[in-house]
């Protein structure tokens, strides 16, 4: 059974920076897609973050050079490496992943998700 389960949420200050990490079960990082999704108060749940099994990365452009996806195949755990922070990027984080992988290119494609965490970015 897949299980997602996301820690590292906070408040923060614009321009801070902050990692979130995912621990995963039930199947190993490496040969899954993983990333991250985020959903803003009033806003539907946006992916902006995969990296596939083959290393290939996305990146929606809000967030491009300024979050870094990675895993520890030897932890099996996920992280999602936040800099430069904004008050636009408040919002629910939700660890997901897909067997092998997670984008095509231009779109992200996940079948499971954890519950979330929250990271507040304001002053």
């Amino acid at each position: 059974q897949v299980q997602l389960v996301e820690s590292g949420g906070a408040l923060v200050q614009p321009g801070g920076s902050l990692r979130l990490s995912c621990a995963a079960s039930g199947f190993t990082v490496d040969t899954y897609g993983i990333g991250w999704i985020r959903q803003a108060p009033g806003k539907e749940r946006e992916g902006f973050s995969c990296m596939s099994s083959d290393d290939s990365t996305l990146y929606v452009d809000s967030v491009k050079g300024r979050f870094t996806v990675s895993r520890d195949n030897a932890k099996n755990a996920v992280y999602l490496q936040m800099n430069s922070l904004k008050p636009d990027d408040t919002a629910v984080y939700y660890c997901a992943a897909r067997r092998q992988f997670c984008h095509d290119g231009k779109e992200f494609f996940f079948d499971y998700f954890g519950r979330g965490t929250q990271v507040t970015v304001s002053s």
